[in-house]
């Protein structure tokens, strides 16, 4: 068989000429210089993965070759908590904080319609924050180089962030391609849509109190939980009552004690 000819920095000669001579260019041709995903700087663990001996802070060492094995991946939807996915990043990825930064962000796994699995990061560096930024990184770094960044952005602007990694890049599946691209900012918007939103899911009776003058989590935010909650009780609106003084206003016990006394034993 005649020798592969010579290549300039992953280019054929031939997809040179294609690239020079004869556009519009070919969508393989585009999507290398459209996409360029690094070697993986961080892992994402499932708590079975994580035994006694495992890393708990960064950085940890670098992921293992494409071509090795892949580690048993978490399932998708995995959430915080003790049960939840760790992240472990490599030294390349030149995290700047501590771990008590690194315990705020949390890592799992989404699905998208091209059947692909998507790294997700949820950076909770503003936890009085009304807002939270979809994030969508550069075409030439991972999660694990971004996460750093995301917490200084985070915590100039009071806002939470969310971000993902392209289809190919960090964790995610898949190949970096044009299609898979609209399908993994869709399966991010709409895993940050419902992450976020848990409320509905609560089956237990529940008791809202909100001040309405409260200053840090605005009013509108009490008024949503109790509509989408779906057992929840006759709500307690504290007029006047700000985010560090509701409990100073005695209808917030007398309303606390009718809640555990009366409702909660007869639900």
């Amino acid at each position: 068989m005649p020798e592969p000819g010579p290549r300039m920095n992953g280019f054929s000669l031939g997809e040179l000429c294609w690239l020079f001579c004869c556009p519009p260019c070919p969508s393989r041709i585009a999507a290398k210089l459209a996409f360029l995903p690094p070697e993986p700087t961080y892992t994402v663990l499932a708590p079975e993965q994580r035994g006694p001996g495992a890393p708990s802070t960064a950085p940890a060492p670098a992921p293992a070759a494409a071509a090795q094995p892949a580690p048993q991946q978490p399932e998708e939807g995995a959430g915080a908590g003790p049960g939840a996915c760790s992240l472990h990043l490599s030294e390349r990825a030149d995290w700047q904080y501590s771990q008590r930064e690194l315990d705020a962000v949390e890592v799992f796994f989404s699905r998208t319609a091209r059947d692909n699995r998507l790294g997700c990061m949820f950076v909770r560096c503003a936890p009085s924050s009304r807002y939270t930024l979809l994030f969508s990184h550069g075409n030439a770094v991972d999660l694990g180089q971004m996460c750093s960044f995301y917490i200084g952005l985070g915590s100039r602007i009071n806002c939470n962030i969310f971000s993902y990694d392209y289809s190919g890049y960090g964790v995610s599946s898949g190949k970096p391609s044009e299609k898979n691209l609209y399908a993994d900012i869709d399966a991010a918007w709409q895993a940050l849509r419902t992450r976020i939103d848990k409320i509905s899911k609560v089956t237990s009776p529940v008791l809202v109190i909100h001040g309405t003058e409260d200053e840090v989590i605005d009013f509108s935010h009490g008024l949503a939980m109790y509509e989408r909650c779906p057992r929840a009780v006759e709500p307690l609106w504290v007029e006047g009552a700000g985010h560090n003084d509701i409990e100073l206003y005695a209808q917030y016990l007398e309303r606390l004690k009718q809640f555990i006394s009366h409702e909660l034993p007869n639900s």
